[in-house]
């Protein structure tokens, strides 16, 4: 690969306008002086595969080099059965966020999801202080399924799960295994004083979304919460974990953490996530 040609990636979902991606990926790309381009584009399920394979060749038209994509939603499981190669990470989530273009062009998924949520937890705990612990997970979806398998890599001793349709959360205790157990959503308050870490997955508390009621009343005061939302940055779950006392991460960090892996991947480059990235982000969505 001529290192002179202007190397591209993509984010593609079903809408996509809604995407930070493009941001984050922008600001990177600017700060590093890079000789590359990522852009947003709007693909259907339907389409992704004839998309994925037919963009190698329409960027080498333009003199360009395709370098991969990032997916979003619903293309994410779609990939699965897509992609040339399936990495490990890719397969023990059952979804793929990532897509990088290998030398003899194959596609190659990959998922950076769990990753960029233990990063992010990194950023405001030591990590090591949850080995041994118990987690509770709200929600049973696929950035569910990605703190799950994160959470048990980083040696929790129980995930508990607790989702709205039973039958989902069941599936996501079969896949994360023995580590797992599913927690009626009525009963989801139930058990906060056993929680060392408490993740809200769904999107219940975003902006145009009902609310997340839920009780921190028995939950201890060395608990972390984390709230994968970010619009609004601060949540009421976060509001309320704060005026306990307790740790509250936002969702921004695992946002702009899974995204590292990518760049890294696509531009040879790996990325700082800091304090003016953040704040350059936040300005994209009209939030301090």
């Amino acid at each position: 690969m001529s290192e002179d040609l202007k190397k591209v990636a993509n984010v593609m979902g079903w809408p996509i306008n809604h995407s930070l991606s493009p941001r984050v990926h922008g600001y990177w790309i600017k700060k590093y002086g890079l000789n590359a381009d990522y852009v947003a584009r709007a693909v259907k399920p339907g389409d992704l595969e004839q998309t994925l394979r037919s963009l190698t060749a329409e960027y080498r038209k333009k003199g360009e080099v395709f370098r991969g994509t990032n997916l979003t939603i619903p293309l994410k499981e779609t990939a699965l059965e897509i992609v040339d190669v399936l990495e490990p990470s890719a397969v023990r989530i059952g979804a793929v966020n990532t897509v990088v273009i290998g030398d003899k062009g194959e596609l190659i998924g990959r998922n950076t999801d769990g990753v960029g949520f233990i990063d992010s937890l990194a950023e405001h705990i030591d990590i090591g202080q949850l080995n041994g612990g118990t987690a509770v997970i709200l929600g049973a979806g696929g950035a569910a399924r990605a703190v799950a398998m994160a959470l048990k890599d980083i040696d929790l001793a129980k995930i508990h799960i607790s989702n709205r349709s039973a039958d989902r959360g069941e599936a996501l205790v079969a896949h994360v295994d023995d580590h797992a157990a599913y927690l009626p959503w009525d009963q989801r308050s139930d058990i906060m004083e056993t929680a060392d870490i408490l993740v809200n997955t769904t999107s219940l508390g975003m902006s145009g979304q009902p609310p997340l009621e839920i009780s921190l009343h028995k939950l201890k005061e060395t608990a972390v919460v984390s709230d994968i939302v970010y619009v609004p940055l601060e949540t009421e779950l976060l509001k309320e974990a704060r005026r306990r006392g307790n740790i509250a991460i936002d969702g921004l960090g695992m946002l702009l953490h899974q995204a590292k892996a990518g760049f890294e991947a696509w531009f040879g480059v790996t990325p700082d996530v800091d304090d003016a990235l953040r704040r350059y982000v936040l300005e994209g969505i009209g939030q301090k």
